[in-house]
């Protein structure tokens, strides 16, 4: 997966979280939805997780093509 296809699946995810989000204004979601609106927090993440490490892999000089998905845990544990 390139950059642009990082780019166009994040923008692909953000779509349908703020579609669930829309469709619950002013009322409570039910449980699949927030189901599905953590897999997307965390999809998010993974996607945005892989183009920083894409990113930084360019500019160490690196293959950008050798960086690979993290775990949820491993990109839902890191500090703000």
């Amino acid at each position: 997966m390139d950059d642009s296809d990082l780019f166009r699946r994040i923008s692909e995810l953000v779509d349908e979280e703020h579609k669930l989000e829309r469709a619950h204004v002013g009322s409570t979601a039910p449980e699949a939805d927030l189901d599905k609106m953590r897999q997307l927090e965390v999809a998010l993440d993974q996607c945005w997780d892989l183009l920083r490490q894409r990113q930084a892999r360019r500019s160490a000089g690196q293959n950008p093509d050798d960086a690979t998905p993290r775990s949820e845990r491993t990109v839902e544990g890191y500090q703000q």
